[in-house]
């Protein structure tokens, strides 16, 4: 399991594997969408297969490659047990913020605020009195 999470960790293998989910491919058409040489093409190739999730087979002078998903199956299944640890984990938090949100709609006021409320107006000054000016 170890090489096949290693083959994953490269986003070129992931890519080159999701061209081959649908169906078989060549070396070259595997390398062509990356811009990249036979001899690079080929040592992800040699990652794949090495892990089993490729098969190779040589058809004349063409090498045809396969997808052979059982490795991902194992992997996946492994991956399973900590996917039921996270959902029973987000299950607790989609509760705990449903209760929250539950809170927060019963403490709020039941009358909405006007839609266009007036402008608050300044208060007039008041006047000064000025010398000699007793009231």
């Amino acid at each position: 399991m170890d090489q096949v999470f290693h083959a994953l960790g490269d986003a070129t293998r992931r890519n080159m594997l999701n061209h081959l989910a649908g169906g078989e491919r060549t070396v070259s058409e595997l390398a062509q969408p990356f811009a990249m040489s036979l001899a690079a093409a080929s040592k992800h190739i040699k990652a794949l297969e090495h892990a089993g999730l490729i098969r190779r087979e040589v058809r004349g002078r063409t090498h045809v490659c396969r997808l052979e998903a059982r490795p991902l199956a194992t992997a996946y299944q492994w991956l399973g047990q900590y996917a039921r640890f996270w959902n029973s984990r987000l299950d607790v938090l989609e509760q705990l913020l449903r209760e929250e949100a539950g809170r927060k709609t019963s403490t709020t006021p039941s009358t909405p605020a006007p839609a266009n409320p007036e402008p608050s107006k300044p208060e007039s000054p008041r006047p000064t009195p000025s010398k000699g000016d007793d009231r």
